[in-house]
């Protein structure tokens, strides 16, 4: 249980309203600098509003750090943890000035982003880097975990749990946030297209650890200019394209979140719940892994795992599927932005 040499972990996440008159102003938070217009955040801020203008995200990332901590006492691990967000309070630069104030020197980042893309990863670097200025902390993002039981595990628990409850022949969809393709394409690195290959290598796993008959990858939250490409097919769309091929019963598996956040609660449960109810299709949507413990277990397996990189020594680093385990350092070129694709940050 030697985190040395780290002296501490970071929970680093997105953030999200707490009350209606937050929602607008975090959504000029998350746009800042694309123009969008104030009359479009206020739709997109209905979502929020049809949940009383509150996100469950900053309730779940509480759950997520209480299990955390209460692991890491259980198994030895004595490491304080912090939390801070990219958009909303506790925003990443308090949880900064409170560590630098408690005299840390060297801290782990777990991200609550499981995949390579920009706004997944690189941005996420971007902000920790802006967030320390000034202050005299090293901080390492921990590596994907994509790919590593503690994250398959439990989404193929809660998948086959869904299909034994299903009707034969239930096809599974397994959906995430779509991105522009631009940035897929420069995912992992310039041509490598890894946010979808390593979607595609998690579902594969999670399907045939479930006994999936059929599946497919789908996407959902699309923003931003219709002029734009984005990955598709849309979850909309695709549950009427299964639907005209004949399939009846579906189970959904939002394997690209790790909680029930507004992308899962409205997007999926609502929006897609009701294009399925509309066309009479059997609709199961899964568990995400929140605060299951295997998953808990990885925050831990992943930090102990990076401390005995940064010390020099050996460690079993675990993963399921083709892809292997995911780089602990990013190369300069992965995931650049692909509206201004020059490297910001070591």
């Amino acid at each position: 249980m030697d985190t040395t040499p780290f002296d501490a972990l970071l929970l680093v996440s997105f953030g999200g309203p707490e009350h209606p008159d937050d929602v607008v102003p975090f959504l000029e938070n998350v746009t800042a600098g694309r123009g969008i217009p104030r009359e479009r955040l206020e739709e997109v801020g209905e979502h929020y509003f049809l949940f009383g203008g509150k996100s469950p995200i900053n309730q779940l990332n509480l759950e997520l750090l209480d299990a955390m901590r209460k692991d890491f006492s259980d198994h030895g691990v004595d490491l304080p943890i912090y939390w801070g967000n990219r958009n909303w309070d506790p925003y990443l630069r308090d949880a900064a000035q409170q560590m630098a104030a408690d005299g840390v020197k060297r801290a782990a980042c777990f991200v609550t982003s499981a995949y390579s893309s920009y706004s997944g990863c690189r941005q996420y670097r971007e902000n920790l880097h802006d967030a320390v200025s000034g202050f005299d902390i090293q901080l390492s993002r921990l590596r994907h975990y994509f790919n590593h039981p503690g994250f398959v595990g439990p989404f193929t628990e809660a998948t086959a749990e869904a299909l034994s409850a299903a009707p034969d022949g239930t096809h599974v969809i397994f959906v995430t946030h779509s991105i522009p393709e631009s940035m897929n394409i420069a995912s992992g690195g310039p041509g490598r297209e890894m946010y979808v290959r390593q979607h595609r290598s998690a579902a594969a796993a999670v399907a045939q650890g479930a006994g999936a008959e059929s599946w497919s990858l789908a996407f959902c939250s699309r923003s931003g200019s219709p002029h734009v490409p984005w990955l598709e097919p849309d979850i909309n769309d695709h549950l009427r394209e299964l639907h005209e091929s004949g399939v009846e019963s579906v189970v959904v598996v939002p394997i690209g979140f790790i909680s029930d956040h507004m992308e899962v609660i409205y997007d999926l449960d609502t929006e897609a719940k009701m294009t399925a109810d509309g066309l009479e299709l059997d609709y199961i949507r899964v568990d995400t892994p929140g605060a299951h413990p295997d998953f808990v277990s990885m925050v831990r397996n992943l930090l102990l795992e990076r401390a005995a990189v940064e010390r020099g020594e050996a460690y079993e680093r675990s993963s399921v599927g083709d892809l292997g385990p995911s780089h602990d350092v990013c190369p300069s070129d992965c995931c650049l932005n692909p509206r201004s694709p020059l490297p910001t940050i070591s």
